[in-house]
């Protein structure tokens, strides 16, 4: 595949390395000038992790230039909603991971089955956990707000969260940002008699990037918008 890179950090060197590595070439590193459509014109597909407000319009602009686009930016997704509308009225190729983590992904399955589970037991309260390295500019993390609405849409005692939330009705998330950490994510149930747990933790990038480059590979030749839990079957699993 020829791959343009929307966003050349951490994310986009570690994609790179490891693309080229599966037999991929990059076309296209693009920063945080923005681009135009002629820079993404040879691409088979783009990889798009910039930043939150960039995001939305990164995505838009790839999916008007008629090129499948993977991203993984997190802090716009309120209005994904309003970008899977966009991707169906273009006829576009969309496909979007708070987390490329094949492990993160196992994780979110885990945790709905367990908020499921949970859902019975009030005497448990949870909260979530996170801790990224200090250029994560979003908190909560995107990976951290998939994990709470899967809890808050399995356990009826909780109506929504926040970040240091204090309403017993409230899940609440806690960041911290120190430095080096790719990223932990906690969910934990506790009560009067014990400590219910799961943990992610990330040791590198790597796992993010081959995810994305995987994800990039599968997209492929489809219409539509798509997630890890289409890729990975997870959802044959419910």
């Amino acid at each position: 595949m020829n791959i343009a890179l929307v966003g050349y950090g951490k994310m986009g060197k570690a994609i790179e390395a490891l693309a080229i590595e599966r037999g991929h070439k990059i076309i296209a590193k693009i920063g945080r000038d923005g681009f135009t459509p002629s820079e993404i014109a040879m691409a088979d597909v783009c990889i798009e992790f910039s930043r939150p407000e960039a995001g939305f319009k990164n995505i838009q602009k790839c999916i008007l230039a008629g090129k499948p686009v993977i991203s993984g930016t997190t802090g716009w997704v309120a209005k994904m909603p309003e970008m899977k509308a966009f991707v169906k009225e273009n006829d576009g190729s969309f496909f979007y991971a708070s987390n490329f983590s094949l492990g993160v992904n196992v994780f979110f399955a885990v945790n709905q089955y367990l908020a499921k589970i949970m859902n019975h037991f009030n005497e448990y309260e949870v909260a979530v956990h996170e801790v990224h390295h200090t250029q994560k500019l979003d908190a909560p993390s995107g990976t951290a707000i998939t994990i709470a609405q899967q809890i808050v849409k399995n356990i009826n005692r909780k109506i929504g969260y926040a970040l240091d939330a204090t309403a017993k009705d409230m899940l609440n998330i806690t960041a911290d940002r120190v430095d080096p950490a790719p990223g932990t994510h906690h969910v934990k149930y506790s009560s009067p008699i014990d400590d219910i747990e799961i943990i992610h933790t990330a040791h590198n990038r790597l796992g993010f990037a081959t995810g994305a480059v995987l994800a990039a590979e599968w997209l492929i030749g489809k219409t539509g918008s798509f997630g890890m839990e289409d890729m990975l079957k997870l959802n044959d699993l419910k």
